[in-house]
């Protein structure tokens, strides 16, 4: 195995095509109270394009065992971030929703194909003792796009329409793709596709499918809240775009550093306490998300993003726990497709039905009160060790 200096320049090639895949699948909601007022839709329609992109994520993010095992980890990722780019491109040539809605639905597709085999690329390419810190500066892409997605959909707003942001991603995305395609390294060998009999085992597993619940409130308190605040901010609360767009970027700059905390309070206090100490902080704070005056608005909203991204390194270090050991893996691998469809998917969906048929607030308040459901729920996650 070679030193992991030496594999730092193809580890951030994954980082880029990582940032490209998450950040195609964010930047619509700061581009949403664009796209409402130019496609003419309201904020269920709207929820709903969130949705149709986590199902096309779910979907694949399930059959990728199937993609990789035929090509290599390194080829499903070029392909990966080639499909995320022509997605956008079709995106951004479509004239009418449905043929959008169709393009959301490959765009997550294409985006699910990259995660398993991303992480089997890294797995291959550094020693075991320099996995923590390569992992490390792989979800440095997450947490940046959210910051930059605003950021970046402000300013190329200001040269084209929101169908040429996408355009711009699309085609960088591919880019990258050719990049990593000849300078790249690592991941020269195929995955495995799942096996149904211990598909079967881990259906059977109550711990998991509370999992899949807690990981659905966990991803929709960032995502799920992040796809819906612009809207709740513009449209009910009366404030300005650009504003809006520059304060969802700067409260997203401090979660760069609560995940570390994070870690080292589950170190401390274990995954099941952390994680009850989590749902009740962050369901209050959502709560208030959606009952906040004015003047308490933007200090509750870089609150909440803090305090819902700590679930992270609390859900992480349950999820491998769960179950028998010969099935801790597809555990991992079937949870976070399904968290990621409900929490990225139905989440938004149902906080934009909510607007619009109530108030984006009463939506905010309804998901609080589901993450005290989740503080009930961690009591009954039984670990095998």
């Amino acid at each position: 195995m070679t030193s992991f200096r030496s594999q730092v320049g193809s580890l951030l090639y994954l980082v880029v095509i990582f940032l490209l895949n998450f950040l195609s699948r964010i930047v619509l909601a700061p581009l949403m109270p664009t796209i409402e007022e130019e496609l003419k839709i309201g904020h269920e329609e709207a929820g709903s394009l969130f949705f149709i992109i986590s199902l096309g994520y779910c979907i694949m993010l399930l059959g990728s065992g199937f993609v990789s095992s035929r090509l290599t980890h390194r080829r499903t990722i070029v392909l990966s971030a080639m499909a995320v780019g022509g997605a956008l491109l079709w995106v951004g040539l479509s004239s009418h929703l449905w043929g959008i809605r169709f393009g959301l639905l490959l765009l997550g597709m294409a985006a699910g194909l990259y995660i398993p085999s991303g992480m089997a690329t890294i797995t291959g390419i550094v020693s075991s003792r320099d996995l923590g810190k390569a992992i490390g500066i792989h979800e440095l892409a997450p947490n940046l796009s959210f910051i930059i997605a605003p950021l970046i959909a402000e300013i190329l707003l200001r040269a084209y329409s929101w169908q040429g942001v996408l355009m711009v991603l699309g085609i960088a995305s591919m880019a990258v793709a050719v990049v990593y395609a000849f300078l790249g390294k690592g991941g020269d060998f195929r995955g495995e596709a799942p096996n149904s009999r211990i598909v079967r085992c881990i259906l059977t597993e109550p711990s998991f499918w509370i999992m899949i619940v807690l990981f659905a409130l966990g991803i929709g308190g960032t995502i799920g809240v992040y796809s819906m605040i612009p809207l709740y901010l513009v449209s009910e609360r009366g404030m300005e775009r650009t504003w809006v767009n520059t304060l969802l970027g700067l409260s997203r700059i401090l979660t760069l550093g609560v995940t570390l905390l994070a870690g080292w309070v589950t170190d401390r206090l274990g995954p099941k306490q952390t994680l009850k100490a989590v749902f009740l902080s962050t369901g209050l704070a959502t709560i208030l998300l959606g009952m906040a005056s004015e003047s308490w608005i933007i200090i509750i909203i870089f609150i909440q993003a803090l305090l819902a991204t700590s679930f992270f390194p609390a859900g992480f270090a349950a999820l491998p726990r769960i179950g028998s050991p010969s099935f801790k893996n597809v555990a991992v691998s079937f949870t976070i497709p399904f968290g990621f469809l409900l929490g990225a998917g139905a989440i938004p969906a149902g906080i934009g039905f909510i607007g619009e048929v109530g108030s984006f607030s009463l939506g905010f308040t309804i998901l609080g009160g589901l993450f005290f459901g989740g503080f009930i729920l961690v009591r009954y996650l039984k670990f095998t060790d």
